[in-house]
């Protein structure tokens, strides 16, 4: 029998993240598993290419991180009552992150959400999830939009 009992759940803080999250926190419920919620900050210095100071771009990454903090508690106590929860803030490429982070805590399943895009939205930004899916060994339940 398939045992689950580390459940990661990726958020973005967006309107997207509470139902998510209600599914994380129900399979979690069903399955008396932990909850690994993270949100990944991206690593701006290494994608810009253009004259902006690292100090100001660190600056703003350390306020970013700084935020995302705060409102991962809120977002805990909000969102999982009377469930086991460890949510942390990462910085780096979202995908790799997510991927890592189940691999270094022997996650069982990825529960993420979907956010739909399409045109060139989707080709500049490409899909977190899409990647995900196609990378992990483990099995990802993703949650579309709606």
């Amino acid at each position: 029998m398939i045992e689950i009992k580390n459940i990661l759940c990726p958020i973005d803080f967006s309107e997207m993240s509470p139902k998510v999250a209600s599914y994380a926190h129900a399979l979690a419920k069903g399955m008396n598993a932990r909850v690994h919620v993270i949100y990944v900050a991206m690593n701006l210095h290494k994608d810009l290419d253009f004259d902006v100071s690292i100090s100001s771009i660190q600056s703003f990454v350390n306020e970013m991180i700084t935020r995302a903090e705060k409102n991962m508690a809120s977002f805990i106590k909000e969102n999982f009552i009377d469930t086991e929860v460890r949510g942390k803030v990462l910085t780096g490429y979202v995908s790799e992150e997510i991927l890592n982070y189940a691999q270094n805590e022997s996650v069982d399943l990825i529960v993420m959400g979907t956010h739909g895009r399409k045109g060139v939205d989707r080709i500049i930004f490409g899909s977190v999830a899409e990647k995900v899916v196609k990378s992990s060994k483990i099995p990802v339940l993703s949650i579309r939009p709606g």
